[in-house]
């Protein structure tokens, strides 16, 4: 099966339900289906050949969704790139992935530089609010025109499903952004093992305001095609009341986030909306304080919780089911349906209950590798134990309780180690988001000359008037001695990556 083909099945088995509600707009699951026909034969006719790479430098809209799609339906491998990017990892992005054709939105500032790439065969272009449309061109046209001009009719099929469908950057933050090739294969598997384990159906409506060049967000999307429902397509969070309003007059059914968004919405009184309709709410990115976990039980009792892992290269690795999270609120799971994890010591020896090891993925959702890049594919892709097999090994510290559930540690870079002990951020940072008021938290590892590594806490906490003795009081009452921080900052708020993140690598 190909991806392209989650959207063409749905729209012949509901052509006229509405699949996507975005910059208030309503698309049946025939329109995105015709309407992407009609990008992949703007593409086709310029020259946009099979296994082609195509940028899309969109951010959340309906052009987004229907270039994911159109690019797939012309034979080639999409490649979202996030709408603050600037120009210049923006063009280091188009030139590692040797883009053929570029999707691009007028109304962002002014970053991609179309006279440094003479060689794109195409360049679609998202128009302004209220500019007219601009006529084609032999490689520039406006998506107005290709809407109105191009054929509805799908271009012949050409690619299986071993062919590339897209690449996704990684966040660079410890270097160049890495493309990870995922086939249609990958996707695909993906897209089925979420849609088992949520239950989607033709009958959710989801609500996603992450981006779609961020692998949460993109499957936010893949899911709700595969299933017959509904995508409510939010451009930021930046207003999140606002979201809450849309969530409830849309009457939401699944919610995807991140803590950082969770730290917000649970500032605010969520019983001022009506969230009725919620089935379920998801986290992923990074792990939901024990904390909010509670808080979100306690206000939205009736939608069910799903804390989960993944990273770029395996999608989504692990899952916690509800029924779970009042017993093990610490806990991401286990394995997602179809796949197996396990922990490894650094001298790949499997390890037991309570040890600490990385985390090592094996399925179909291990991704192809990294674009142009042998050596970061061979340190991160490794032989199986099927001969021609690959696993990921994650670079994430886990632990195991003795029914096998995984309790997420820390980043192997990240674990701080002072006074000739391991220290776990994620074991400190707990804490700290137990103090009423606190929002945010990260703590990192600072050179000392006696401990080695000395513990630093950076913590939001807007309007509460706390202070460092304070926090540390809290944290000597409920931490061993090596787990209480030296210094604590307060910030107005903490360094994060475009799909929230909170970015340490700033912090250091």
């Amino acid at each position: 099966m190909l991806v392209h083909e989650l959207l063409t099945r749905s729209a012949h088995w509901r052509p006229e339900q509405v699949a996507l509600v975005c910059g208030g707009r309503r698309f049946s699951f025939r329109e995105l289906d015709e309407m992407s026909n009609q990008v992949a034969q703007a593409l086709v006719q310029r020259g946009v050949d099979r296994g082609d790479r195509v940028a899309l430098y969109l951010p959340n809209c309906p052009e987004a969704v229907l270039g994911v799609f159109g690019v797939l339906k012309a034979g080639a491998v999409f490649v979202m790139v996030h709408p603050t990017t600037k120009r210049e990892k923006l063009h280091y992005i188009l030139h590692d992935c040797g883009a053929s054709a570029v999707l691009v939105d007028e109304a962002l500032p002014a970053r991609f530089d179309e006279s440094a790439f003479p060689d794109l065969k195409a360049v679609l272009s998202r128009e302004r609010a209220g500019a007219p449309v601009r006529a084609s061109g032999s490689r520039a046209c406006s998506f107005g025109a290709v809407l109105a001009d191009c054929s509805k009719d799908a271009p012949p099929l050409r690619n299986i499903d071993l062919d590339l469908a897209c690449l996704v950057y990684t966040s660079g933050s410890t270097g160049e952004p890495r493309g990870v090739m995922c086939d249609h294969r990958n996707v695909v598997f993906v897209t089925q093992s979420i849609v088992e384990y949520l239950g989607n159906n033709e009958s959710d409506i989801v609500l996603s305001v992450l981006p779609l060049s961020f692998s949460y967000g993109l499957y936010q999307l893949m899911a709700v095609m595969c299933s017959g429902a509904r995508l409510v397509l939010e451009d930021s969070f930046a207003f999140p009341a606002a979201i809450l309003h849309t969530m409830a007059a849309e009457r939401v059914t699944g919610f995807a986030g991140v803590p950082t968004m969770y730290a917000v919405l649970l500032g605010l009184d969520l019983g001022a909306f009506d969230l009725s309709a919620l089935r379920y709410l998801t986290n992923a990115a990074a792990a939901l304080p024990v904390d909010h976990v509670r808080r979100l039980r306690e206000q939205v009792p009736h939608a069910a919780l799903f804390l989960m892992h993944g990273l770029t290269e395996v999608a989504r690795s692990v899952y916690l089911p509800p029924d779970q999270v009042d017993a093990r609120p610490s806990s991401v799971g286990r394995a997602i349906p179809g796949t197996e994890v396990w922990l490894e010591d650094e001298h790949g020896r499997r390890v037991g209950a309570g040890e600490i090891g990385e985390l090592v993925v094996r399925g179909r959702n291990v991704m192809r590798g990294y674009w142009n890049n042998a050596e970061a594919t061979q340190a991160r892709f490794r032989p199986g134990p099927t001969p021609g097999e690959r696993l990921c090994y994650s670079g994430d510290l886990f632990r195991a309780d003795e029914e096998g559930f995984l309790y997420f540690v820390s980043r192997q870079d990240d674990i701080i180690k002072s006074r000739g002990e391991k220290v776990s951020p994620r074991e400190v940072e707990e804490v700290l988001y137990a103090i009423e008021g606190v929002t945010e938290a990260a703590v990192i590892g600072v050179p000392d000359p006696v401990l080695g590594q000395a513990i630093k806490a950076f913590v939001v906490a807007p309007g509460r008037g706390l202070a460092s003795p304070q926090v540390l009081a809290h944290c000597k009452a409920h931490l061993e001695d090596v787990l209480v921080p030296k210094f604590v900052e307060f910030r107005d708020e903490l360094p994060k990556t475009p799909t929230g993140k909170i970015r340490k690598t700033d912090l250091r």
